[in-house]
């Protein structure tokens, strides 16, 4: 069965890309049929303890495969959301273009991630792991007309962070004679420090942390609705969360106090912040909901970097709670969009009355983002604000206010979206079922995983940690009392903010703006919306300036080849020419005058 996982998916991608488009239904029900199996398989699958080893490539590449409750886990969320976002795609997708390829590329993402999560080989996992960079640039490529230099962006910037995966991968094996994953444990001290934070690199841009993240908000406008859903709201967290946890846990012995730990929290604190506060103030429903997907990876990467039971728990729980209503934020996004044909939030308004049930799920989830209890998202908050505080107040402080800017941005989202009026609202309908129960699904799982957290905290998240976990039982209502009436301040100052920014300039999009030009800020951001702090763009326009000075060098080096040593050459022949004229007193001359310098210089001496 851990074969079949990877190779159904496989397999039927293959299928769907030689079904030709004017088939309807074919590629369809190619997709929800293997997605189905898949989470069967995987549902099979969960709490089994598999391991075996077959030889491949010598040289201690084997083909290793290791199912344990960790990668169960991962497996099963894979394929739960494969499966949902199959069944939105049929009606989403429908009726477009290149659906062979956009159905190749899903199934193919399956089956590449569910390899990487069970391989047990460093080499073996980079394999399924550079497949998922290859359907990546793909699904973004077949989206609108501008999405070739989006995807060329992706590849790119996780084609760089997947080279640094690779310089780690080497340097692990070469440390621990091995590249088998359960047979290593190195320090992070020496070269152990250097390959876990090449390895860490890889994670954590597969995960969408900052300074790897500025393809999304561009993939979001550019790609398939369905694929912002699948891989960098689902997939992507997943699989970065999932292989930082294993080396931070079984790979290498990372301590609290250390400087790696130190750094994972700093990346974490930042990532929130930095994203959050440039979704605060975007005016396209997608384009906000993808700061969000970056900004939520950095409570995940704070989380585990604190290295403490309960940090670690809460980043691991916000991992499938983000991906859950991340999953099902997109998916509403794409309801919108369906039915109005916009995402612009000017555009929009008065939707709650016209979608009722994306209106209701948008709730859902946006509650279960910003961390209001009863739901999901809270509990998982609330763990990593006590982990942060166990590790320095100034990273809990960076994640309570990523908490306040959260709110603050979701109330602007949806009032513009579902509330007030608009031109195309009265013609709006809601959108078929085939969009709504995927929707509803993960809505509902977003209250069950909050309401009754023992559920997700005993048979998924707290075995993973096993021993770590210090016999400590989190689930159940926070114990920290203060650390929650602080969120609840943090919620009402965020509704207090709402409400004055509303009434400041009478609509909900305009929100945020006392917070968007506000002195100081205003600069900022229109430097970062004109990308001035987008590493690729800096990187693009440093090699720019290389190519040039390069170009430079080589007509300079052309010139001394092609002009001076000419020139050069052409006047010493002339002038030798023109002293040997043939002429016996002008010879006799330059001996006289050789004969003189000899004599001079023999003096001298």
């Amino acid at each position: 069965m851990i074969i079949a996982i990877i190779l159904l998916p496989l397999i039927a991608g293959l299928i769907s890309l030689m079904v030709p488009d004017r088939l309807k239904g074919v590629k369809e029900g190619i997709a929800l049929f293997s997605t189905i199996i898949g989470l069967i398989i995987a549902a099979l699958l969960f709490k089994q303890n598999i391991m075996f080893t077959i030889p491949w490539l010598g040289f201690g590449i084997d083909l290793s495969f290791r199912l344990y409750h960790f990668s169960a886990f991962i497996l099963l969320a894979i394929a739960g959301f494969g499966a949902a976002i199959s069944l939105y795609s049929v009606a989403f997708m429908w009726g477009k273009e290149k659906l062979n390829q956009f159905y190749a590329y899903f199934l193919l993402t399956v089956a590449f991630a569910n390899g990487a999560v069970l391989a047990n080989n460093l080499i073996l996992m980079l394999f399924f792991w550079e497949g998922l960079l290859l359907t990546l640039f793909g699904m973004i490529i077949i989206g609108k007309k501008e999405a070739f230099k989006t995807a060329i962006k992706a590849f790119v910037i996780v084609g760089i962070t997947d080279l640094c995966l690779m310089l780690g991968i080497a340097l692990t094996g070469s440390l621990a004679d091995t590249f088998t994953m359960s047979m290593i444990s190195l320090p992070t001290s020496g070269l152990g420090a250097l390959a876990f934070v090449l390895l860490m690199i890889g994670a954590i841009a597969k995960a969408g942390s900052m300074p790897f993240h500025s393809w999304i908000p561009d993939a979001a406008l550019d790609a398939p609705l369905p694929f912002m859903a699948i891989m960098p709201a689902a997939i992507e967290k997943l699989l970065g969360i999932y292989f930082l946890t294993r080396i931070s846990l079984d790979l290498f012995r990372l301590n609290p106090g250390s400087k790696i730990s130190l750094l994972l929290m700093t990346i974490g604190a930042l990532t929130i912040l930095l994203a959050v506060m440039m979704a605060l103030i975007q005016k396209d429903y997608k384009r906000l909901l993808s700061y969000h997907a970056i900004s939520q990876v950095g409570y995940m990467i704070l989380g585990i970097g604190t290295m403490v039971p309960a940090g670690i728990v809460g980043g691991l729980f916000h991992m499938i709670n983000n991906a859950l209503y991340k999953s099902c934020l997109f998916l509403s996004g794409g309801s919108v969009e369906k039915q109005t044909g916009t995402t612009d939030l000017s555009k929009l308004g008065g939707l709650g009355k016209q979608m009722p049930i994306t209106f209701i799920c948008f709730i859902v989830a946006a509650v279960s983002i910003s961390g209001v209890p009863p739901f999901n998202g809270f509990f998982s908050k609330e763990m990593i604000y006590d982990g942060a505080l166990e590790r320095g107040w100034i990273f809990y402080l960076a994640a309570v206010l990523g908490s306040f800017f959260t709110a603050a941005s979701f109330l602007k989202l949806g009032h513009a979206a579902y509330f007030g009026k608009s031109e195309t609202a009265n013609k709006t309908k809601e959108a078929s079922w085939a969009i709504l129960l995927p929707m509803i699904v993960i809505a509902g799982l977003c209250v069950l995983f909050g309401v009754y957290n023992p559920l997700p905290l005993h048979a998924l998240i707290q075995p993973v940690l096993g021993a770590k976990l210090e016999g400590r039982d989190f689930a159940g209502l926070p114990t920290n009392a203060i650390i929650v009436l602080i969120t609840l301040v943090v919620l009402a100052a965020a509704v207090l903010n709402h409400w004055f920014g509303v009434r400041r300039t009478g609509k909900g999009i305009g929100a945020a703006d006392h917070i968007h030009y506000a002195p100081g800020l205003s600069q900022t951001y229109d430097l970062a919306e004109k990308r001035y702090f987008d590493p690729y763009d800096i990187g693009m326009k440093i090699a720019n300036w290389l190519a040039k000075l390069l170009n430079a060098v080589d007509k300079a080096i052309d010139w001394i080849y092609e002009k001076l040593t000419v020139g050069v050459t052409f006047a010493f022949t002339s002038a030798i020419r023109w002293s040997h004229s043939g002429n016996v007193s002008t010879y006799v001359v330059w001996s006289l005058a050789g004969a003189a310098v000899a004599i001079i210089m023999v003096l001298i001496r």
